[in-house]
């Protein structure tokens, strides 16, 4: 049986400026999970399944297209430790930093990783969230890192939402590795995604490249075993400094390269050349009181498209909430609020490898949608700590919140 939304005030983000445009009451149907058609408003026949968006607003399901959802443990501590004064290196030293979660998240078993995620999802989900990528990268070994991606993928058994998972061995290492960097990249390689490969547990391959992480060298060689695997590609790029990680990316036709403050011009044109989208990531700018702006200027002048994501994540960003990344992309980067919009669905959408099929409202396009408490959309970046969300459509299935 078709589902209809009659009475629904459209803003399709569909390409060109008409896109955020605020239609006239439409009715849209929805069968199997797919926007059937978008029609004017017309009276809907009882023996079909509606809901009456009059004085709502109806975008597509918002996407938050980077997180490290899954993990264990907490840094409440270190953050406290860092106001007072106290040096990152010595954190590292009493057990803080990054290698204190991988140390936790190894600890945990497969359901205490789900049972600590799902307040966290359901924080994405209260700000209008239908679709999100989980990173792994707190396990470090074989057996972590698949224990990860799992708990990401049995999410959906949980919560009404979309879960893309990307492998992230190459985020940090591991203790056991310490000053053999190489080695551990070998096993990433040679070891980590052939499993992750064999058992569809992720669709792309992400890596750190960064002086704090890993090499050029070191980078490529995990995007050429992940595309020997089938694999996409997505980096962690230029967020400290300029080592060419997002020049790298688009260069393997990369899905997107994520941070991306330390870009300059040639990386830009690179991603203008391949169609990769870069994806900012406003929460670890705020929380680690960066002052390196993103190039946004030379983005827009290059038709770049930016995406936007929460970055959730226990030491950098921990933040559950994908509006409030909209009013932070707004005050902090400057983004108008449809630069913001876009950023969370169409471009959201292009960053995870499902631009032709969400992130827009169109026939054909998948029914995941949104539906607020606004008049303009403007609203969902200005406005933060109100209810605006009132229901979801996820998969063609209507979710009140």
């Amino acid at each position: 049986m078709d589902f209809i939304l009659s009475n629904a005030r459209l803003v399709s983000m569909r390409p060109g400026d008409a896109g955020y445009q605020v239609t006239e009451p439409q009715n849209i149907t929805i069968q199997h999970g797919k926007i059937t058609a978008i029609e004017a408003t017309k009276p809907v026949a009882k023996a079909c399944a509606s809901f009456d968006c009059t004085g709502k607003l109806v975008t597509p399901g918002l996407i938050d297209c980077h997180t490290h959802l899954v993990f264990a443990g907490s840094r409440a501590n270190e953050f406290e430790m860092r106001l007072k004064g106290v040096p990152y290196q010595e954190i590292a030293k009493q057990g803080g930093g990054i290698l204190s979660t991988v140390k936790a998240t190894r600890d945990a078993s497969l359901q205490q990783l789900i049972d600590m995620a799902l307040p966290r999802l359901d924080g994405l989900i209260r700000s209008g969230v239908t679709s999100v990528e989980i990173k792994s990268g707190y396990g470090l070994t074989l057996d972590d890192e698949l224990k990860m991606l799992r708990a990401a993928k049995a999410l959906e058994s949980h919560r009404a939402v979309r879960v893309t998972t990307t492998l992230l061995a190459a985020h940090a290492l591991p203790p056991e590795y310490s000053q053999r960097s190489d080695d551990y990249i070998e096993h990433v390689c040679q070891t980590i995604i052939p499993a992750v490969a064999e058992e569809q547990l992720a669709s792309a391959v992400d890596v750190f490249c960064e002086s704090i992480g890993f090499s050029l060298a070191q980078t490529e060689k995990v995007f050429q075993a992940a595309k020997q695997y089938g694999l996409k590609i997505k980096g962690h790029t230029e967020q400290l400094s300029n080592l060419g990680g997002s020049a790298l990316t688009a260069s393997y036709d990369g899905l997107s390269v994520d941070h991306i403050e330390y870009l300059d011009t040639q990386g830009v044109q690179a991603l203008a050349k391949s169609n990769t989208v870069a994806t900012l990531l406003p929460g670890a700018f705020y929380f680690l009181r960066e002052t390196q702006l993103p190039p946004i200027e030379e983005l827009r002048a290059h038709n770049v498209p930016m995406a936007l994501a929460t970055d959730l994540n226990p030491g950098t960003s921990p933040f559950a909430d994908l509006t409030m990344m909209m009013n932070m992309a707004c005050t902090l980067f400057r983004l108008t609020p449809e630069e913001a919009l876009r950023g969370v669905t169409c471009h959201g959408a292009k960053a995870l490898g499902h631009g032709d099929s969400r992130g827009q409202i169109a026939p054909g396009f998948d029914a995941d949608l949104a539906i607020w408490n606004v008049a303009h959309p403007a609203e969902l970046s200005y406005q933060q700590g109100f209810p605006q969300l009132h229901a979801r459509v996820v998969e063609g299935a209507f979710y009140p919140v």
